[in-house]
């Protein structure tokens, strides 16, 4: 399905106020229109209409955008430099993102969000999860967890593919746990899916049948042991699906993960099997020796 063929009115109007007020940006959703195609379109126009339903959202959100994606540029280009992160521990990170509520309503949210659309390594990792979900939903009625939900994109996408299943969420950060709701009531799932404000390893919840975590383990200090506690979440036979982020300097990320091999052991000696993994880049390296950032998602159980 070409681009140009399908009608996308939503996403028309995210153009527009890219073009208006975000002139270095002004190319971000033709440049991925373009690059992914019909499929993309109807799917990002859907979210837009669902969950940026008025201009003064649409105006918002393009603003948090611009500012979550510069800060992102400058980050990297640090990096590139010096070859660390800015934040080294978890408490700076907090105050720093998780518990500014004016950032994650205004910036870090919305531009999170959004970054799922137009980061092409970000939407094709989607396009992976999907691809598990439907093998999810193949097992029939269960119980699903997703810690970190974020936006709740994940779990919304998960909950869509899988109508026999229930969800629930958790986060740290209240702006999230509200994001998330009013995400998944943006598409109708609100009595499915149950968002919690809980710190998973100090209050563990009961495990569930699937698990989901999307780059939660680079904003930790210790992910090992954050990945026991993930461990025991999971019923006996249960999968789960959980991604992480290499050499990527976002605002929030502390711990460096510099290749694929390095997650693979943590993941095994938190009690995982890896069945699969995906891995998404999200450019080519200018030059040799460059770290690019890369998304990887790990199939395991």
């Amino acid at each position: 399905m070409a681009a140009a063929d399908v009608a996308t009115p939503a996403l028309d109007r995210l153009e527009a106020r890219f073009r208006s007020a975000s002139p270095i940006f002004r190319d971000a959703v033709p440049r991925v229109r373009t690059l992914l195609g019909g499929r993309w379109a109807a799917d990002a126009d859907d979210a837009v209409a669902r969950l940026l339903p008025s201009d003064d959202a649409v105006a918002g959100a393009v603003d948090g955008y611009a500012r979550f994606a510069l800060d992102a540029l400058r980050l990297q280009a640090r990096f590139e430099q010096t070859g660390e992160y800015r934040h080294r521990t978890y408490d700076e990170v907090a105050a720093a993102v998780y518990l500014d509520d004016e950032y994650m309503r205004t910036c870090y949210l919305p531009g999170l969000l959004l970054a799922h659309y137009l980061w092409p390594h970000h939407y094709r990792q989607l396009r992976a999860f999907d691809a598990w979900a439907e093998d999810v939903a193949r097992t029939g009625p269960g119980r699903c967890s997703e810690v970190g939900v974020g936006t709740g994109i994940y779990s919304r996408r998960l909950l869509a593919a899988a109508p026999d299943l229930l969800g629930t969420a958790f986060d740290i950060s209240p702006q999230s746990a509200a994001f998330a709701r009013r995400h998944a009531e943006a598409f109708g799932l609100g009595d499915r899916l149950r968002v919690e404000l809980r710190d998973v390893i100090a209050d563990p919840p009961e495990p569930a049948d699937h698990l989901v975590c999307v780059e939660v383990l680079e904003h930790l200090e210790d992910p090992v042991a954050f990945l026991g506690g993930l461990r025991a979440m999971l019923r006996p036979g249960g999968r789960a699906f959980i991604a992480t982020a290499l050499n990527a300097a976002n605002a929030d990320h502390i711990y460096l993960y510099r290749t694929s091999s390095e997650v693979i052991v943590q993941l095994e000696a938190a009690g995982f099997a890896v069945e699969g993994y995906v891995s998404n880049w999200a450019a080519v390296p200018r030059r040799p020796g460059v770290p690019v950032p890369e998304v990887i998602a790990f199939m395991v159980s």
